[in-house]
């Protein structure tokens, strides 16, 4: 078998023990922020021996989803290794080539530790990438000492953002750190363009960035207050009150959504007259369609960009994607090519130049985040069969089924709940985007989704510790 190819590595691999016994939810509160401050901490901190930073930035569009901070520092691949790891696993899973049974202990040990790997050579491969393309400088310039440092800088804190995902999720902590980075990344961005005092020329005079600090400074110093209001709620290029109050909206309808839920009656066959229900949300795979599609444009964003750059004139590479500066920036955006259609129109005048990119898009984001979503309950332990053996060993059942008939009747909602919840949200994305959310349509619904998992997870905590049951 595939899985056990990875039996020779599991000795060398880093991991985080699991707890021997239940970890105190105060604890876990405070590994929690520890974690969090080491990754704030790493996204400041500079690398060492970095020529320059002005080169083109093939992760710029995804750079706030995946939790990359600012270029040039330690974090600057974030949480793109682990994640797409997991895509390229759960694909592999799911077309069966590599044969992975998640109620077996060992082939669910092998098949973490062949993610890690997976984790860490990605991590690597991009680091090398990065440094050969010229990102940080021209490589002779740069020097062979300098460009092996900053690859080991990068594996390095590769390896401990897979570390400090791992504390969380083995229990020691709450969440992921997944999710922990990216809403913390979406939060930061979102209070920063809303309050940043920093000024800014792009033709028009200095403009203060935040959009609610140039409402207040156009409210007080312009003598036309119609005018003053008009620019602080459409001002073009920087972020402005219209922005602001898209982002509570699309806030305000993932909270809405996330209340839909279908709650199926079950019983416990141990204790006679106890009773519960089994709620199965419409965003039944969470966020995670959203995280994998945003990896997989990410990734395609970041070879098609390296590949462009170094043959322009090769065919199969133009298809991939085509790229240019614009504005006079080093930054290169995609304009023809694959990477130019599943990248959103920026604004409605480019929808009705060229609507079929348009249409490409909305279809893109639909069926990516349908497919993910599908598949994801195959290998995350939460499809219909894994459910109902979830149910078996509480000695519960559906109420009204047999124990034979309670996979059929969970299969009547869990694939529909995961494909439809999937294609809605990349529906509220979409939205997002066009309303012209802060911090993309991506960002805020992984935020938003994010928060709401924390919410989740402290009211649990507090029923556990009220003595109420799991099942409500």
């Amino acid at each position: 078998r595939v899985l056990h190819l990875v039996k020779p590595f599991m000795s060398v691999l880093p991991e985080i023990e699991q707890p021997t016994k239940r970890v105190p939810f105060r604890e876990r509160l405070l590994w929690t922020a520890i974690t969090l401050f080491i990754y704030l901490v790493c996204c400041q901190i500079p690398l060492y021996g970095v020529v320059n930073t002005k080169a083109s930035d093939p992760f710029y569009f995804m750079r706030v989803v995946m939790a990359a901070s600012n270029r040039g520092t330690l974090m600057e691949l974030g949480i793109s290794p682990i994640v797409t790891a997991g895509m390229i696993m759960q694909l592999l899973a799911g077309a069966h080539i590599i044969e992975v049974d998640q109620s077996v202990k060992e082939d669910r040990t092998l098949f973490a530790g062949a993610q890690k790997l997976a984790g860490l050579g990605i991590c690597l491969l991009e680091a090398v990438v990065y440094v050969m393309s010229g990102m940080y400088g021209d490589i002779n310039v740069l020097g062979y000492g300098n460009a092996i440092l900053i690859i080991t800088q990068l594996f390095v804190a590769g390896v401990v953002v897979l570390l400090l995902d791992e504390l969380l999720q083995k229990g020691y902590g709450l969440g992921s750190g997944i999710s922990l980075f990216i809403a913390t990344n979406i939060c930061e961005t979102i209070v920063w363009q809303a309050f940043s005092p920093m000024t800014i020329n792009i033709g028009r005079g200095l403009e203060f960035e935040g959009a609610v600090i140039c409402l207040f400074h156009v409210m007080i110093t312009r003598q036309d207050k119609t005018r003053a209001l008009r620019e602080a709620f459409f001002r073009p290029d920087l972020p402005n009150i219209s922005n602001l109050l898209a982002t509570l909206v699309v806030f305000c309808v993932v909270i809405y959504f996330q209340g839909f839920r279908v709650d199926l009656p079950v019983k416990s066959q141990r204790v006679r007259g106890q009773q519960g229900s089994y709620p199965i949300k419409l965003f039944y795979t969470s966020n995670i369609p959203i995280i994998l599609q945003t990896a997989l444009v990410s990734n395609l964003y970041f070879l098609s960009q390296l590949l462009y750059k170094r043959y322009p004139e090769n065919f199969i590479v133009n298809l991939l994607g085509k790229w240019q500066a614009i504005r006079e920036s080093n930054q290169m955006y995609p304009v023809g090519g694959l990477a130019y259609y599943i990248s959103r129109p920026p604004t409605f005048a480019a929808i009705l130049d060229d609507p079929l990119r348009a249409v490409f898009y909305l279809l893109f984001i639909l069926a990516a985040c349908g497919l993910f979503s599908k598949a994801w309950i195959e290998v995350s332990g939460s499809s219909a069969r894994d459910v109902a053996k979830q149910l078996q060993q509480q000695q519960m059942t559906l109420k009204g089924h047999r124990d034979t008939a309670v996979v059929k009747e969970l299969n009547r909602y869990i694939p529909t709940a995961a494909a439809f919840g999937g294609m809605c949200i990349g529906v509220l994305t979409i939205l997002a985007d066009f309303l012209g959310a802060i911090g993309s349509g991506t960002g805020i619904l992984l935020a938003v989704t994010i928060i709401y998992q924390y919410f989740e997870i402290f009211a649990k905590e507090g029923d556990e510790q009220s003595g109420l049951m799991f099942f409500s």
